[in-house]
């Protein structure tokens, strides 16, 4: 067990979990956060409210404390897992399924993550979403 606490971070708990079981013994570490390189860098490659490059584990956690103050996930499923030559890179393809909680609205979206490893931890993470289903789901009821 980690020993640490992120039950601050609850409401994505099914996305961690899918994460830390695609990467299996790649990685060391219980929690997602745990997997996490100190000096990561996270890109994501859509405009809905993200940094585009979070650089850093202690800015990657301060970014997730607003993704569950406003998204809570009731799972993360369909995944698929593949791995590149050798054991460096790994891509991951799933959906995430929650409510939006300033609207009740259902949050459905679809991601493919590249995933970088670096002395068993994730050293590079590349997001790509359906940005339509996420700004659908955000933007419900504001018309």
């Amino acid at each position: 067990m980690s020993g640490k606490n992120y039950s601050s971070y609850k409401a994505a708990q099914p996305y961690f979990d899918l994460v830390r079981r695609a990467l299996g013994d790649l990685v060391d570490g219980e929690h997602f956060f745990d997997v996490v390189a100190d000096d990561i860098v996270y890109e994501v490659r859509y405009e809905l409210g993200w940094p585009r490059v979070i650089s850093g584990r202690a800015r990657l956690m301060r970014q997730f404390e607003g993704y569950v103050g406003s998204i809570q996930l009731r799972s993360a499923d369909n995944l698929i897992v593949n791995r590149a030559v050798g054991d460096g890179v790994v891509i991951i393809e799933y959906e995430v399924h929650g409510t939006i909680i300033s609207t009740g609205a259902d949050y459905d979206n679809r991601f493919c993550s590249i995933i970088e490893l670096k002395n068993r931890k994730i050293a590079h993470w590349r997001d790509y979403m359906d940005s339509h289903a996420a700004w659908s789901a955000l933007t419900a009821g504001t018309a």
